[in-house]
């Protein structure tokens, strides 16, 4: 198996059968999954007045998985410890380190075809490139590719990114999938032999030791001849940031190694601007609905006018994106827009490796740093 995260997934779930060993947080929740396991004439077996175990047959975990999740409310689900065995045999202490809560079993057990995807490396980095302004509409230059990280499921059909990484993070799978993320981009992106810079996005959710993060990722890249300044990390989802300070000290973290910064879809919410005054990143992107139509919006000229001049004023690099026509572009480069991306310059698209099959192969070797560091989690 890839990671240690998904590799402990199947080691709760056994040949022919299951026990369930259910810690429930108050009476009520226990008097609710003793009537459920009566109704549907489950084997079960209270074992104090706080714990239930349950025989549940391999083709039945399933539905009754499904099931937990329909009974219990969301904060019983969260106070829900599970933990399970091949026999009925209390647990011993190997069962009991592998304890963790319903919701996020129940998740994983959902989440099996992206630890599949995982373990197989059914997935590939696309690219879309950003071109520097002052050319782009009439000798486009790239300045950089952003790595967009697609996922297939088992029929081979590509999962939208955000289903699997909401899926990713309701499974506590984040932290591996954020690494698989990065090293499939720089493997990727090396294996292309693309030049200029690659943006990588990533969840600040994700980061639970950033020295770890990044130990891993510099390895990786020195060993492929990139430095840190060749590497950009493109925050997404800052509004689900809890604590603005972290994801400072996180972003600080990698800028005093020599990454480079961006944050995605400034202009967006309320707290663009307090998030812009804070971070202080390399490049701040404009949201993609501030730059659609702009040459026929003055009041979204009049918002990305601002937000030109405040980047500007601190030395922070403007990039518009979503751009799909010719007098969008035309407009963002007559009010000194650094960079561009959207359709009009080029959609996401895989590239295929241009090296060596022995070239390819050391690459392979190079990324395993970020291989190493999801299993070790």
């Amino acid at each position: 198996m890839y990671c240690a995260d998904c590799e402990s997934v199947e080691d709760y779930f056994f040949d022919k059968v299951s026990y369930f060993w259910i810690f429930l947080p108050t009476t009520e929740s226990f008097t609710k999954l003793a009537r459920f396991c009566g109704e549907q004439q489950l084997a079960a077996s209270p074992q104090n007045s706080h714990c239930i175990r349950v025989m549940i047959a391999d083709q039945a975990i399933s539905n009754f998985l499904t099931s937990l999740q329909g009974l219990f409310e969301a904060p019983e689900l969260a106070g829900t410890k599970i933990t399970t065995t091949a026999t009925a045999e209390i647990p011993d202490l190997t069962a009991m380190g592998r304890m963790t809560t319903l919701d996020v079993l129940t998740n994983r057990y959902k989440a099996k075809w992206l630890i599949e995807s995982i373990e197989h490396e059914n997935y590939q980095t696309w690219f879309q490139p950003i071109v520097r302004a002052k050319t782009a509409l009439s000798e486009p230059q790239i300045y950089a590719n952003e790595g967009l990280f697609r996922i297939k499921d088992q029929t081979g059909v590509i999962v939208p990114p955000h289903l699997a990484f909401m899926l990713a993070e309701q499974s506590e799978l984040l932290f591996s999938l954020d690494l698989v993320v990065r090293r499939s981009a720089v493997q990727h992106f090396a294996a292309a032999r693309l030049s200029g810079k690659l943006f990588i996005n990533f969840n600040p959710s994700s980061i639970y030791d950033a020295s770890y993060c990044l130990r891993s990722t510099a390895a990786a890249i020195y060993d492929l001849g990139l430095k840190p300044s060749d590497i950009v990390f493109e925050v997404t989802e800052t509004h689900k940031s809890q604590d603005i300070n972290h994801l400072k000290g996180i972003l600080t973290f990698y800028r005093n190694a020599g990454f480079q910064v961006a944050i995605d879809d400034i202009g967006s919410g309320w707290s663009s601007l307090n998030l812009l005054q804070k971070l202080r990143p390399d490049y701040v992107k404009i949201d993609m609905e501030l730059v659609r139509d702009i040459h026929l919006d003055v009041f979204k000229q009049t918002i990305v006018a601002s937000l030109i001049n405040i980047a500007r004023s601190h030395g922070i690099q403007i990039i518009a994106e979503g751009i799909e026509v010719e007098e969008e572009a035309k407009w963002l480069i007559d009010n000194q827009v650094d960079l561009l991306q959207g359709y009009y310059f080029g959609r996401p698209s895989y590239r295929e490796p241009t090296v060596s099959a022995g070239a390819l192969q050391q690459i392979q070797q190079s990324v395993s740093p970020l291989k190493d560091a999801a299993a070790k989690r």
